[in-house]
């Protein structure tokens, strides 16, 4: 894998289309979960992906500063490609996500809005549910956090 953190600015037409097919592949498609995907949020967010060798995107993040999202710093749109979810790439994703936060906004405190099915996977990445759950686009999600 490739992996690689830029800022909207820095992106290519392509590589921000790449991500937007990901998102709804996943989201939209396999999730059947209609949604407004371009929330006016990716310009202020960093992104981090990873692509094979021959260039295709596979997994993907968006990184927020404190105050950008929520008053904590935050991880958003968390996706991996289906062929490539049982290779623990999306525990590599979320790592990796939580290492860049760290180095680039100097905090440990990190707030995500997780699908409840993916509790314990965010459980093992040292995030705690805060209690408050909620519904989104018919799906159950939770507030964690991680500090």
């Amino acid at each position: 894998m490739n992996w690689t953190l830029k800022s909207f600015d820095e992106l290519t037409v392509s590589e921000f289309h790449d991500f937007i097919q990901l998102r709804l592949d996943i989201f939209v498609v396999e999730q059947d979960c209609p949604y407004l995907d371009l929330d006016g949020k990716d310009e202020i967010a960093y992104h981090l992906f990873a692509t094979t060798d021959q260039g295709k995107t596979v997994a993907y993040t968006r990184l927020f500063a404190p105050g950008d999202y929520y008053d904590e710093a935050a991880i958003g749109r968390v996706v991996v490609h289906q062929d490539f979810r049982k290779d623990g790439l999306g525990f590599e994703l979320m790592s990796r996500s939580i290492k860049e936060i760290e180095s680039l906004f100097k905090t440990k405190t990190i707030r995500i809005g997780a699908q409840q099915y993916l509790k314990k996977f965010y459980e093992s990445l040292g995030f705690v549910s805060t209690g408050h759950e909620y519904m989104e686009d018919g799906i159950p999600h939770m507030y964690m956090m991680k500090s």
